[in-house]
């Protein structure tokens, strides 16, 4: 456990998505009630094939996050150098109750003696009557969705390491031209902890993503814009981000399967605190500015014991909702109180 905790830190990111449909037989081949017109019939045909893209993203892969400053738009700025970066990672689905499908990302990570760290959480919901949304400064609230715009379309809400929120959209599944994709209207998400551990020059990224499988794997391709909030809304540059998950059987995927099974129960206990306050309806905010990091480490520390044997999982939920209530609140200040202040306070 001392080898998780001293590695965290330095080792923990956030992006991800791909592998096997599980779906029926029959779902993929129109009925003949479909090819007559049924618009029912095309509508199951259609929701089962977004299930099986949904779905084709679980698996093993060796990825690659490649992110390229393009364009600046504010007077004085010069686009950053490109960030690349890769490894292992797999991706597991941990819930599917038809509508709703949840998919685990765990890395694998080291050298001679690989480690596991879990990454970030996909949760996508058919039809959905509400969507995350990342309201800047560290908070979030639950946005109803117009029943037009739900209907036959899939939510995708994003889940940090520690399962707290990080961004939600609305969007639809296509499958034209031999190509199943996802694409929903740009939306706010928190930065990158690419960025957010070494810059402080803007506060939330307007993002659009495109989920697309492949015939290796699936690719999670952005076309971001890094906003500045501080006194008038500003986009300082534009950046171009390719996320590729290449099928990958060539690592040690039981050392992060292994991880899961021995902390599972803890990590399901923790997306029931948050969830919990989702549902609440109030929107809520970390009390910490920033990198979270005095959030996700004790989360992170605490299934480092669980795994360990040295904890049972019930005692760390415990321990896990009573730092999550430490470290949130539903009394929000205003957003510019809310933004990090360059390399000084870190909470309210």
């Amino acid at each position: 456990m001392r080898h998780l905790k001293a590695s965290l830190a330095g080792t923990v990111c956030a992006i991800g998505l791909l592998c096997s449909p599980a779906i029926a037989q029959d779902a993929a081949a129109p009925t003949q009630s479909a090819q007559s017109g049924d618009p029912q019939s095309a509508e199951q045909i259609k929701f089962a094939r977004d299930r099986e893209a949904i779905l084709a993203m679980a698996g093993d892969y060796k990825v690659q996050f490649k992110f390229t400053e393009t364009v600046a738009f504010t007077e004085g700025y010069q686009p950053k150098d490109p960030y690349l970066s890769g490894g292992y990672e797999i991706v597991r689905v941990i819930e599917d109750r038809g509508d709703f499908i949840s998919l685990q990302h765990i890395l694998v990570v080291g050298g001679e003696k690989k480690f596991p760290i879990k990454h970030w959480r996909q949760d996508w919901q058919y039809q959905p009557a509400k969507v995350l949304n990342f309201i800047g400064g560290n908070a979030w609230q639950m946005r109803d969705v117009d029943e037009d715009d739900r209907a036959g379309n899939w939510s995708q809400a994003v889940y940090q390491v520690d399962d707290s929120p990080r961004y939600g959209a609305v969007g639809a599944w296509s499958h034209d031209n031999g190509v199943s994709e996802w694409v929903p209207p740009a939306e706010w998400r928190p930065l990158p902890r690419r960025d957010m551990t070494k810059r402080d020059d803007y506060h939330a990224v307007v993002a659009m993503n495109r989920h697309a499988i492949t015939p290796d794997g699936w690719v999670h391709e952005q076309d971001n814009s890094k906003l500045a909030l501080d006194g008038k809304a500003r986009v300082l540059v534009r950046e171009i981000g390719v996320n590729t998950y290449v099928k990958d059987g060539e690592f040690p995927t039981e050392v992060a399967d292994d991880y899961w099974a021995k902390t599972a129960q803890y990590w399901a206990g923790v997306r029931d605190i948050w969830t919990g306050m989702e549902q609440a309806g109030k929107p809520f905010a970390l009390t910490q500015k920033g990198e979270p990091d005095q959030l996700y480490m004790p989360l992170l520390n605490l299934a480092g014991e669980v795994e360990a044997g040295e904890k049972t999982a019930d005692a760390a939920i415990a321990e896990a909702k009573a730092v999550i209530a430490e470290k949130t609140t539903t009394d929000l200040p205003p957003l510019a109180a809310r933004l990090r202040e360059p390399a000084e306070k870190t909470g309210y």
